[in-house]
């Protein structure tokens, strides 16, 4: 089964991301849009891995710092379109400690620099310039999920585990 894990999104912060990406559509930007059901910060992206009692244990045992996230500014990784999140050393610091006991336990993850934020258009083209309004949200982070990614009817669906 194909993992990650992630911080799924406050309902606020799931309506302003909507609302961007509502204006990103009026503007003319085409892409393959995030559905809102399936936006959310991916912390670790595991793969493909049969075992996930055991991430579910690492996840249990390092402890989720309560922090503020705030949506600050966009960016792009080639066509992909994304929203920051403006979180603060203790997030990062939980990553790496995430990271860490993955690892230690001896499972697969993709070890990129952790870069705080949300998709929100894969595959993004615009025929002409564009603003990205990102609406003002912030959440508490309370707690991380161990995501299972699948394809239903063609689509896929982000589920927590």
């Amino acid at each position: 089964m194909r993992l990650f894990i992630a911080i799924c999104l406050s309902e606020e912060m799931q309506k302003a991301l909507v609302t961007c990406m509502h204006d990103l559509k009026k503007q003319g930007v085409e892409g393959n849009y995030v559905p809102a059901r399936n936006l959310h910060m991916t912390l670790a992206f595991i793969g493909e891995y049969d075992d996930p009692g055991k991430i579910k244990e690492i996840i249990r045992n390092v402890p989720v710092p309560q922090c503020r996230l705030a949506l600050s500014e966009k960016g792009n990784f080639g066509n992909i379109l994304w929203a920051g999140v403006k979180g603060n050393q203790k997030l990062k610091t939980y990553v790496k400690d995430l990271r860490t006991a993955l690892k230690e336990g001896g499972i697969p993850f993709g070890n990129d620099k952790f870069v705080p934020h949300i998709t929100l258009i894969r595959k993004t083209s615009a025929k002409k310039p564009y603003q990205v309004h990102l609406p003002k949200a912030e959440m508490t982070l309370k707690k991380v999920s161990l995501m299972k990614s699948e394809m239903k009817n063609g689509k896929v669906i982000y589920r927590e585990m």
